[in-house]
């Protein structure tokens, strides 16, 4: 067996808590879990390509369509808390083999389900797989790397951020064009199996264990009063739109702030009794952490709106395939990967906080010059001249992701490095959680208003279009005016494939008369999702701002710090409070 450093990390000569000699494996470490977190954030996006091939494949509703994206999501942000704590208790590598096991398995049963319940059932086991394994990502790069490489390692985790992003579309669209074998979307799951089993073997090898000493035991009354407290805030959210925003789902919101509330009492009265809470709570008394929280939420909310309904504009709006979509979105990744790796090797060092604040303010930037041009091109906007505003965004991006997570855990005592890191990825999870709803509220409730300003606009098109096929000019009005009523109805529809009562034809309809008014009605449904699109952004760039607001409680520049400023930071009276753990 081999005596450990404070921090908890399994390595040869350590025992003087001497960070300068570092695991000479931590490289292949860094690139097995890099994978990893590269493989849940893929995905998240891949399965929305596949969703009008899983729907026709299965004969799925449009509920149990949306189950297979929200179950995922949902077992995620609820699971991540007491994920990142069971790293520190049973050993952050231990939870990630399991976590990674897990995921593997339930991706082989996503491939394999023959119903969607099966499948929603394997996406629910599979975020709760992903919520074991992703909060020790951040947790072992802590702990593993010294001071001085951390910097290297988070700009490459914000490039794997920024590439997984835009690479779920581009390959789901590849995998569901190519049809591999006849399966249509089933390689999208499946495809995890091989980097899956190929992780586990190496990271079996490689990831040295590492554990917080003091967390002796799982605090379960903890973990259900936050699985409970996080489902009761984030289901509705989840849920609302489609369920037309329910009384219930507001009485249950409102009753999950008294529950959490509960659980923060409840951690705080075992903390005061240092029996091993789930959540450190003094981790607040570190304002990077705590105003680093509430920052990172905020900007997750921005993202989560702007992703989503930029898919939707491309694909609804401009008529393109997911593939075509996908290709748009490589100067967005580009502009991620290049700009993550110089933040934080290069800029960060020099100008600290102010880096991420003039990336906020860039991709704000970014999002106004998008609506700009989308204004004047409208539905002739190509992919090509996209590519200005999505680099513009993706480099803003790539100067906010990667060392964003270095400075709000810049004070936080690495043996608590599971528990600070579940808590970041949960406030991660609600922030996209949040931009749904948002979205939602925004984007689909405007789009009524819009639907009526687009039909207005295409009048003159519209009563051409019905007199050249007969329409007599004095009738034409009448019927504009049912052809807008459809129009609006179709905007505020739930389900996308379903067809309102007033856009159903009249009997007897000429069926030229019908042709016209179903490609007008295209038509008008682009148009509207670009005005959606455009009002939209607008929200999501004065985000930004707020996000840049709120980056003046972070700390200017990143204090790192190893092993024995670690111990002097959380207040160790006794070396025994630091205690080394064994390997295995």
């Amino acid at each position: 067996m081999t005596n450990t450093t404070n921090t908890g990390v399994d390595r040869p000569d350590a025992s003087s808590g001497d960070i300068s000699t570092p695991d000479p494996k931590r490289w292949l470490a860094l690139a097995v879990i890099l994978s990893a977190a590269f493989m849940d954030l893929l995905d998240v996006t891949i399965v929305n390509v596949a969703i009008p091939s899983i729907q026709s494949q299965m004969k799925a509703g449009y509920s149990a369509i949306q189950w297979i994206t929200a179950g995922y999501a949902l077992a995620f942000a609820v699971v991540l808390i007491t994920g990142g704590r069971l790293g520190d208790i049973y050993g952050r590598k231990r939870l990630f083999l399991i976590g990674m096991t897990g995921f593997t398995v339930a991706s082989a049963l996503c491939g394999l389900a023959a119903t969607p319940g099966v499948l929603i059932g394997a996406r629910v086991l599979q975020g709760g797989m992903a919520a074991l394994m992703v909060p020790q990502v951040m947790a072992i790069i802590h702990v593993t790397f010294p001071a001085n490489e951390r910097g290297k390692v988070m700009g490459m985790f914000g490039a794997i951020v920024g590439s997984a992003a835009v690479a779920g579309p581009i390959l789901g669209g590849l995998l569901v064009q190519w049809n591999l074998f006849g399966l249509h979307w089933r390689p999208i799951f499946l495809v995890n199996l091989p980097v899956g089993v190929f992780g586990l073997i190496v990271a079996f090898r490689v990831i040295s264990e590492s554990r917080a000493p003091h967390a002796t035991k799982l605090d379960l009354p903890g973990v259900g009063l936050s699985v409970v407290g996080l489902f009761m805030l984030v289901f509705p959210l989840m849920q609302g739109r489609d369920l037309d925003w329910p009384v219930w789902g507001w009485i249950m919101m409102a009753a999950a702030v008294p529950v959490l509330a509960v659980f923060v009492l409840y951690e705080r009265r075992k903390g005061l009794r240092a029996e091993s809470p789930l959540v450190e709570l003094g981790l607040f008394r570190f304002r990077s952490f705590a105003s680093g929280i509430l920052t990172n939420l905020t900007f997750s909310t921005t993202l989560g709106v702007f992703f989503l309904v930029w898919a939707l504009y491309m694909q609804l709006g401009l008529g393109w395939t997911p593939l075509h979509a996908g290709l748009t979105g490589i100067p967005f990744s580009i502009g991620v990967s290049a700009a993550a790796g110089m933040s934080v090797q290069f800029l960060v060092p020099r100008f600290g906080r102010k880096v991420v604040q003039f990336g906020v303010l860039l991709m704000a930037g970014g999002m106004v010059l998008y609506i700009e041009m989308a204004k004047q091109l409208d539905l002739s906007f190509a992919s090509w001249q996209m590519a200005l505003p999505l680099l513009v965004t993706g480099v803003g991006m790539g100067l906010v992701v990667a060392p964003i997570f270095d400075l709000i855990l810049t004070d936080v005592p690495m043996r608590d490095a599971g528990s600070a890191s579940g808590l970041l990825n949960t406030s991660q999870q609600l922030g996209q959680a949040f931009g749904i709803a948002l979205t939602a509220v925004v984007f689909f409730n405007l789009m009524g208003t819009h639907a009526a300003k687009a039909v207005d606009d295409m009048k003159p098109d519209v009563t051409k279009a019905l007199v050249a096929v007969g329409v007599p000019a004095a009738q034409a009005d009448p019927v504009f005016a049912s052809f807008k009523q459809c129009a609006v109805d179709h905007a505020k529809e739930k389900d996308p494939s379903d067809t309102p009562a007033s856009c159903r034809p009249s009997p007897g309809q000429n069926p030229d008369v019908g042709a016209v008014l179903q490609a007008q009605g295209a038509r008008a449904t682009q148009h509207t999702m670009v005005g959606g699109f455009e009002t939209t952004l607008w929200f999501v760039a004065g985000g930004q701002f707020f996000v840049f607001l709120l980056m003046f409680f972070l700390p200017k520049n990143v204090r790192a710090k190893d092993s024995e400023d670690d111990a002097d930071a959380v207040g160790a009276e006794d070396p025994e409070d630091v205690a080394p753990v064994f390997a295995h």
